[in-house]
């Protein structure tokens, strides 16, 4: 493979250590519109592990998108500092674009070409010859399930097929850092789970991802740590089990109950009120009689289940459970609309 043409500092050379960062962000500043304009980042930083998945979350307007185009040398900070497998995203702009490949949320793919040519043409531009990017282009198409569609043009792809051939075509020069930005949205659940498992596979083989996303669940599923992004800093970073200890009550209990036979009507969102260690009660719906509440707090099971019984209520189930990845998210964001 014929790379483009680089400066003497940005040669590739031996491969970093193991232990070294794939992605380094130190204090990185971005303001547009001048000195009196509006400042998008405010001193962010973090560190992407070689091998590991990592998720960069926020609100819209967060300074997410800001962050991932420094990162991809597509915006120019206005203070701090990028680091690409060690490369400075503004001094080697080329070494670093060779390194990493970017999945887009939207389609950015020439639906006047074929799926196949699609590949080729992305490929050539990285200085493949043609044997080796046809070569390429049909291991990544079977790869992400598409072999036997390599001829068809791209406007006869549903939005899943699509969304596979882009990881494919990003996949096409083997970078060592993919980017994805909100992959899986609009896709049914078998795409989305084959996405999920294509991810899991390139962190396997030793591939750093980055994912943005507003789908807590993709994002605890997937993600090794994640950072939370909002109004343009790093308000948390941790594994998504740790981030769950950011909430006041990280633990709580979920009960199914139902009036006792011969008791009155009681209204069961009013039965917790007072409990010792409750923090905060949520119903979460009621069918045939039966009502859901999620307790959430330091709550003693015995007292929940003496409060139910002295008000008639019967105890049909009880689980424990812990804050979801939303909740954290809703916690330290707040609720307002962006």
């Amino acid at each position: 493979m014929a790379a483009p043409a680089s400066s003497p500092s940005s040669a590739i050379g031996a491969p970093p250590p193991a232990a070294a960062d794939a992605i380094v962000v130190e204090g990185l500043r971005k303001r547009y519109g001048g000195a009196d304009g509006p400042e998008a980042v405010k001193g962010i930083d973090f560190a992407v592990r070689q091998g590991e998945i990592f998720g960069l979350l926020g609100p819209n307007g967060a300074g997410k998108t800001t962050t991932i185009g420094v990162i991809t040398t597509r915006v120019k900070p206005t203070g701090g500092r990028v680091l690409v497998d060690g490369l400075d995203v503004t001094r080697d702009e080329v070494a670093v674009k060779l390194r990493l490949a970017v999945v887009p949320q939207r389609s950015n793919l020439d639906r006047s070409l074929s799926a196949l040519e699609n590949l080729t043409f992305h490929a050539a531009y990285f200085g493949f010859g043609r044997r080796e990017r046809r070569e390429r282009a049909l291991e990544l198409m079977e790869r992400v399930g598409l072999k036997g569609r390599e001829d068809d043009r791209v406007d006869k792809y549903s939005g899943g097929m699509a969304q596979r051939l882009m990881i494919a075509r990003a996949l096409m020069h083997r970078p060592q850092i993919l980017i994805l930005d909100e992959p899986t949205t609009g896709l049914d659940p078998q795409s989305r789970l084959f996405l999920w498992d294509t991810m899991r596979e390139l962190r396997e083989q030793g591939t750093t991802l980055i994912l943005t996303t507003h789908d807590m669940a993709e994002a605890d599923q997937l993600c090794d740590r994640i950072a939370i992004v909002d109004h343009g800093e790093v308000i948390a970073l941790d594994t998504p089990r740790g981030l769950r200890r950011l909430l006041p009550s990280e633990q709580g209990l979920e009960v199914v109950v139902a009036p006792r036979e011969g008791a009155g009507r009681t209204d069961a969102t009013t039965a917790l009120d007072g409990a010792p260690g409750a923090e905060r009660t949520v119903v979460v719906g009621t069918v045939d009689d039966r009502t859901t509440l999620r307790v959430y707090g330091t709550a003693d099971p015995a007292d929940l289940v003496a409060r139910l019984a002295a008000r008639g209520l019967e105890l049909i189930e009880l689980r424990r459970l812990e804050g979801s990845l939303e909740d954290v998210f809703v916690h330290l964001t707040g609720r307002e609309l962006r």
